[in-house]
């Protein structure tokens, strides 16, 4: 039941904002644009910030961290013999990064069309992959590490680099001119709550 708490508002958000792109709802289409066009005038003469941008948007392909996440998870097996923790992680990115492909496909929003773009990137608009595949990932490394955490300074600092990293990610997808605000936003509600109501059901699931 307490799954359902975390994957009913986000699978609320994803299915109903992404109903308005769909059938291209004014109020949201001119708000993303207006924000879209002054995000990439704030980065397009601030060629130090276009870089990191562009090598950060690189670092954080869904791919990459997925990878890390995997030995990361061998890791936390072999090592410290966090089996049943370390296999829900691995499922849960793996369902995340296929959630987040089957939704693109779904809405099948354009990319945003700029006079002068900063940066472009292939395929759907929304929801960002980026942007939701990296808060999956931080959440569920954070969770995986959880019991590795022995202070909580510890806990406070994982928590804190885990929403820095998602904050950034978020941020370099509008800067770049690459997403709309609302397909950030969304992206991370919805790996978020995914990661949540995953582990909201593995737990219990271990606690039986």
């Amino acid at each position: 039941m307490r799954a359902l708490t975390y994957a009913l508002p986000a699978a609320a958000v994803l299915f109903g904002v992404g109903l308005l792109v769909r059938s291209e709802w004014d109020p949201l289409i001119r708000l993303d644009d207006a924000l879209i066009e002054r995000a990439t005038a704030y980065t397009r003469p601030r060629e130090g910030l276009t870089d990191f941008l562009v090598r950060w948007q690189e670092l954080t392909q869904p791919f990459k961290l997925y990878l890390a996440g995997t030995a990361l998870c061998l890791w936390a097996w072999l090592a410290k013999g966090l089996r049943t923790r370390a296999a829900w992680a691995f499922i849960t990115m793996m369902l995340a990064w296929m959630v987040g492909l089957g939704a693109k496909y779904l809405f099948q929003r354009a990319r945003p069309v700029l006079e002068d773009p900063v940066s472009t990137s292939p395929g759907y608009s929304f929801p960002s992959g980026h942007a939701l595949n990296s808060a999956a990932w931080a959440t569920i490394v954070v969770l995986l590490l959880w019991p590795l955490l022995r202070s909580r300074a510890s806990r406070v600092v994982a928590v804190a680099a885990a929403v820095a990293m998602v904050t950034v990610t978020a941020s370099d997808r509008v800067l770049l001119g690459v997403h709309f605000p609302s397909d950030v936003t969304v992206g991370v509600i919805t790996g978020v709550g995914l990661v949540l109501a995953s582990y909201a059901g593995y737990r219990r699931q271990e606690g039986q």
